[in-house]
Order: structure tokens, then C-alpha cells, then sequence
């Protein structure tokens, strides 16, 4: 029988995932027109698609949408076919992956529970008896992704190590993650890349503040989200990871240890006594601590009716990763340096020198001016140097394969 024609896109990006079979489970989100897209980049990247759709979820896309994006025939409906079992059953032509892109709040319950009274859902508990992966992509209004029960299903899917990747918090939406972030997701679970098994990585990250007087402060606008990126990796290829954050920092799932710092001293005090430990192989230091502090804090509240104009004097705070080699000098350093409106070259060399001024292994310099790669963006533009000044500049990307290839850089370093 001849190829379906959308078949000839596998494996024009590249061939990671060829040999892979993954079900693409479809829910009635309206983010479902995002799913022959989320299809064709798995394709793209070497795999073969399946997909399956609830009755919700035809109502927004039709089913010959996804028989044109991957290929296959769409399953609607459970017949004497059996399909859920042909597909994720316990025998030895299943597929390798469940992909539930969208996830509504609904299916979510009902994996939870037990329930499977629909193709997505018998699909799902038959890949949960056969212990096939599967990884939910959650979109819905965020009043129900921030509900408590929803909230309480979804660690539950957790402890039995289904993977989430969470949506994009905006307009008031738990939007679809996007479609970079989910095929990265796809990829580590498929090829469970456990490069760092073992490793123990202490991870620094978010922003942290300086005190005016009791009530304002001096701080960046740092998210955290690429160190929260770099931690999930991290645990991801297997290793156990510290994480160590400002107030607001972004924690991670799974995290085995979560430290929060205020300001730059605490935050110098938690590394320091980690460190002693000396039971850490890797420092990842993507924090943005203030670079200056009060010297002598106000107390109180100071009023603009008393000093309507106010003159700070500020000194600045220690360089944390200064101190990681003088107390871990056998551990791996990676250190991040921002700078803004700066050439490639003017980059690379800024990085380079913090590198030799910290004794890093590896220094990550990104320009914080560049469209996209700022703070508080989910996207990123690296330059990944290491001692020997050999550069991988990793174009705009998500944070998360921006932590992918940093990682790839770190495991690199114990071979």
C-alpha cells in the first residue's frame, strides 16, 4: 500500500525520534488546533503519530485534520477493534509514548481517578496497566487549573510519575506550553537521556532584593524561569537537585531540596553551607542576585512628605560564585552573565572573563536587550563557552532547550 503523502515530512528536521510510535491524545480544549501542529513536529523530529480524539474535541477540529497531519487513521471511537489495546496495550508492538495535548481539567480528574469513559481517557488507564510513559499538557481557563482538586489530581498523576509540562499563565489562561517546550519533553522521556544519573547539582536561581527601609527595595526583573529550566533538566538526565531561590522564584517539580534566600547575603549564606557538605559534583549559579545594597537600611517607612527627595548610598553585595571553587574546588562551576546592547563578540569576551575571574567550568552569557531573550521571556539567545574559549551559540529558543543544550554541555564534561 502506498505511503500517505504527510509521511514523507519524517524526519526532515531530524532523525532522534525515528522508530518512535507516539499517541497524540486530543481533548475538546479549544488549544486542540494546536495538535496537527504538536503532530507534525514529532513527525518532523522522526516519529509516527497516532491520534486520538474525544467527541468534545471534534467539535473543534475535525478528524480528517489529524488524518492529514500524521498520516494514520484517527481513532474517534472504541469498536471491536480494540484500538486502545492494539495501541498501549502489555504486548511488544505498543506504542512508546501517550501524549495528551490538550489536557482539559475534566480528563485530568478522570486519570486521577480512575475513570475511563472516554477514547482519551481508556487510552490513558490502558498505557498507565501496560506502564507505557505518558506526558499531559494541561490548557483551560487558569480558575480551574488554579483549583484545588485540579490541583490535588495533578500530584496525584505526579507521584506515579506521569509527567506534566505546564501551561503559559497568561490572560488569565492556562495556556498550551509551546510546541518547542512539548516535543523537548517528548524527546528526554523517549530517549531518556541519564547522562546525570547520580550527579548531585546545587542550582541557584530567581531574583533576589536589598532593602531601602522597611518597606521598598532595590531588586531586577529576573523570573527565575531559566533556572527553573536548568533544574528540571537536570532531573530530567537523573541527577537530585538542591535549588536554592529568591522569594519569587519558580519552583521546580520534584526538586529534592528547595532553599529560598531573601537578599544576596542569605542567599551567600544557604550556597556556603551547602557547599561544605561537599557532597555536590555541580553549581549551577543562573541567579540574579542585586548587585547593590543599602549600606545602612532605613528602618520604618520613609515618608516622601519628610524627604521628598532621598539619596541612597549603596555598596555593593558578594559574588556568590566566587566563593563555590574556594570551598568545592572539586565540583563543577557553570555561571551565567548578562549584558545588554552588546555585539556577539563583546558578549563572548564579557562571559569569558567572568569564567577566569570565577574559575568556572562553563559561563553562559546572553544579551538582555535582544527581542525575546530578556528577563521574564521563555525564550532565550546563549553563547555557551567553556575554558578552552570554545563557543556553541545556541540561537532564540525556549528556555527549556536552552537548558537542554547547557546540560549537554555539563555532561560533556564527565566524559
Amino acid at each position: 500500500m502506498r505511503q500517505h503523502p504527510s509521511k514523507k515530512i519524517i524526519g526532515a528536521k531530524s532523525r532522534e525520534l525515528l522508530g518512535k510510535r507516539v499517541v497524540l491524545c486530543i481533548t475538546g480544549s479549544v488549544a486542540a488546533v494546536r495538535s496537527p501542529e504538536i503532530a507534525r513536529e514529532l513527525m518532523r523530529r522522526g516519529a509516527d503519530v497516532y491520534a486520538i480524539m474525544t467527541q468534545s474535541a471534534q467539535k473543534i477540529i475535525h478528524p480528517f485534520v489529524m488524518e492529514w497531519a500524521t498520516g494514520n487513521p484517527v481513532v474517534t471511537e472504541l469498536t471491536g477493534k480494540i484500538e486502545h489495546v492494539e495501541l498501549v496495550g502489555e504486548h511488544s508492538g505498543n506504542a512508546d509514548m501517550v501524549l495528551i495535548a490538550p489536557a482539559t481539567a475534566n480528563t485530568i480528574s478522570k486519570i486521577a481517578s480512575g475513570i475511563d469513559d472516554t477514547t482519551v481517557t481508556t487510552v490513558a488507564s490502558t498505557a498507565i496497566g501496560a506502564q507505557v510513559p505518558i506526558i499531559i499538557v494541561p490548557a483551560m481557563h487558569s480558575s480551574m487549573y488554579n483549583h484545588f482538586m485540579i490541583k490535588k489530581n495533578i500530584e496525584k498523576l505526579l507521584a506515579q510519575k506521569i509527567e506534566f509540562v505546564k501551561p503559559r499563565m497568561e490572560e488569565e489562561k492556562a495556556k498550551i506550553a509551546e510546541t518547542e517546550e512539548i516535543i523537548a519533553a517528548v524527546a528526554n522521556k523517549l530517549l531518556e537521556e541519564k547522562n546525570l544519573l547520580g550527579k548531585r547539582f546545587l542550582v541557584t536561581s530567581g531574583r533576589t532584593i536589598e532593602h531601602i527601609d522597611s518597606l521598598r527595595v532595590i531588586t531586577n526583573r529576573s523570573s527565575g524561569k531559566m533556572g527553573t529550566a536548568i533544574a528540571e533538566e537536570a532531573q530530567n538526565r537523573g541527577a537530585e537537585v538542591t535549588f536554592v531561590c529568591g522569594l519569587e522564584g519558580i519552583i521546580p517539580d520534584y526538586a529534592k531540596k528547595v532553599l529560598r534566600a531573601e537578599t544576596a547575603d542569605d542567599m551567600l549564606h544557604i550556597v556556603k553551607e551547602e557547599l561544605k557538605t561537599g557532597n555536590y559534583d555541580v553549581v549551577v549559579a543562573v541567579a540574579a542576585v542585586t548587585d547593590w545594597k543599602m549600606e545602612k537600611p532605613y528602618t520604618g517607612k520613609v515618608s516622601t512628605r519628610k524627604f521628598p527627595s532621598l539619596t541612597l548610598k549603596l555598596k555593593s553585595t558578594p559574588k556568590i560564585v566566587d566563593e563555590v571553587k574556594k570551598i568545592l574546588p572539586g565540583a563543577l562551576l557553570v555561571v551565567f552573565r548578562a549584558e545588554f546592547d552588546v555585539s556577539d563578540e563583546e558578549l563572548v569576551d564579557s562571559a569569558y572573563k567572568r569564567l577566569k575571574q570565577a574559575n568556572a567550568d562553563l559561563v553562559v552569557g546572553n544579551d538582555i536587550s535582544r527581542k525575546g531573550a530578556g528577563f521574564g521571556t521563555d525564550t532565550n539567545e546563549v553563547f555557551i563557552i567553556d575554558k578552552k574559549k570554545t563557543i556553541n551559540h545556541v540561537p532564540l529558543n525556549s528556555k527549556h532547550f536552552i537548558a537542554k543544550k547547557v546540560l549537554d554541555a555539563i555532561a560533556s564534561l564527565f566524559t
